[in-house]
Order: C-alpha cells, then structure tokens, then sequence
C-alpha cells in the first residue's frame, strides 16, 4: 500500500489518454452543454449544517484498494433510493475502474434512482475528467490537494463552476489545508484516510478546526464506524459527514445510516438549535450572497 496514491493518478493518466482519443475534449464539451441543470449540491448540506442535523453524504462503493471488495450484490440504483428514503443529503458514487470497481455508469443509475445531489468521486488530474463529470450527471466533483498544484485546483474550479457544479476539495493536513483554503469553495472535506498509507485517525479532522474559518463547510471524510464517532465529530462542531463502507457493508445501507447517525444523535445530547448556530456566524452569513445565514 506505500504511496497507493501516486500509482492510482499514474493509470488515471492513461485512462485520460485513452478516453481523449476515443472522444475528443470539443465533442465531449459540447454534449456537457446539453445537459440539463445540476442540482445544488452545496445549499443541501449548508440547510442541514444549519439545522445542526448531520449533513450526510452517503457513498456508492463496491471496492477500495485496502479492502478488496466490500459488497458483491452492486447494485447502484438500489443503494441510492435506500439512502434517499433514509434521509442522505447527497451522494457520493466512485467511478475509478481499476482501484474501486467503480464506473460511469453506476453514478448515472443512482442519480436517476433519486433527486439527491450527487459528488463525483475519482481521482482528477485532467480538465477531461470535469467535463466528463458533468456529461455523465455529476452535481459536484472532488479536488484532492495530494494529488495537484494549487494553479491545477483554481484551474479545475473554475472550469467546475463555469459548468455548474460544486467542488468539494480535500485536504489530509496543515500544509494541504492551507492550499485547499485558497479556493473558492464552501466546502473543505478534511480525509482522516492518509491516502499515502490509507492509515485512518479521526484525530485528523479534529486537529485542521481550529485553522478552518467559520464560513467554510467542514466535511470529515473516511473513519466513522460508529456512534461514538459520530457523537465526537458533532461535540466538536463538525455536522457533515462523507461515510460509505460502513454503510455499504450492511443489507440496507440507508436503514444502516440512519441507525448510526440517529443514534450519535440521542447519545450526544446535542440541542438541535439553528437559531443558535445561525447567531454565531451572522455576518459572515451577510457577506457570502446566496449562503444560509449560518454561514
């Protein structure tokens, strides 16, 4: 598993190369024109925060590269209705071939299975894979700070949100974090998954809060197992939450969400009040048009 991350971006440069030759950037950005509006990703999981309720992203997943693969009855419609009727706030689908048996076609069923916003999950590192994105129903796309240069990540944002969809940008540490801050999006996932060595600390996002402004949307990403995890991320503030395998793993992924997070929910005693939370970040609120007064 040493620097898995490296090796996974190698075989993405390949699979670009490959799919430029079969279906040039031109052709491939006039099909994204005639794509019907995105959802909005962000106002979704900022209403939740607000609400001090969990924000979940609810991932789609058959495999990952440390734990082969996790669920062998893949069926992507089905697990995207279940976390809808469940009460997700968005999705998350991976579409990686090689590493997470993941593809195309599998965000585009769980995205026709439901209304829920959904994120592309993959490993960018071509202009391409954004406009592929958006072509295959992407609502977002996630910019991984291990994996690009700051100009790279401006670059990829704007073209992000030229073509209507959020960026959610990913950071694992303070040096990653000061770039991911340099963007424009609300929303900094912080991976407690160290994609070098995929070793996973929730410590990981607790030590990033006190560096994040209070405009900024925190998603912890990767480690939640268990209610108790739940109900140490939300003591500390952090209401949104990008969690798959444990989900994935269960019979009914969306009955297994809900046992978790309406659980960490009881067992924290946190006063769902969006009065209070709304308070705390008024101005901030007043400067950014268009954002829930809470942020």
């Amino acid at each position: 598993m040493n620097d898995i991350l490296q090796k996974i971006l190698a075989t993405k440069s390949e699979e670009v190369a490959a799919s430029r030759a079969r279906l040039p950037l031109a052709e491939l950005r006039a099909q994204a024109q005639d794509m019907p509006p995105t959802r909005d990703f962000i106002s979704v999981l900022q209403a939740r925060v607000c609400r001090k309720d969990a924000a979940v992203i609810a991932e789609i997943k058959k495999a990952s590269p440390s734990q082969g693969v996790i669920r062998p009855d893949f069926r992507p419609a089905d697990i995207a209705a279940s976390y809808a009727r469940h009460g997700a706030a968005c999705l998350s689908v991976l579409t990686d071939r090689t590493y997470f048996h993941g593809a195309p076609e599998y965000l585009k069923a769980a995205r026709a299975a439901c209304a829920l916003p959904v994120l592309r999950k993959d490993f960018i590192c071509d202009a391409y894979q954004i406009v592929e994105a958006r072509v295959m129903g992407a609502d977002a796309i996630l910019l991984i700070v291990a994996a690009l240069s700051l100009g790279q990540m401006q670059d990829f944002e704007g073209l992000a949100r030229e073509l209507g969809m959020a960026v959610l940008v990913e950071s694992h540490d303070g040096e990653e974090l000061d770039l991911a801050l340099q963007l424009q999006t609300p929303l900094i996932g912080i991976n407690n998954r160290n994609l070098r060595t995929f070793e996973v600390l929730l410590e990981t996002t607790w030590s990033q809060l006190p560096r994040i402004p209070k405009e900024r949307l925190v998603i912890t990403e990767s480690g939640i197992r268990t209610p108790e995890d739940v109900v140490a991320m939300q003591e500390r503030g952090v209401h949104a939450f990008l969690v798959g395998e444990v989900f994935v793993r269960a019979p009914d992924p969306g009955a297994e969400m809900t046992r978790l997070f309406e659980f960490g929910n009881q067992a924290s005693g946190i006063r769902k009040s969006k009065g209070a939370l709304c308070a705390r970040g008024e101005e901030a609120g007043k400067a950014r048009r268009g954002l829930p007064r809470c942020f």
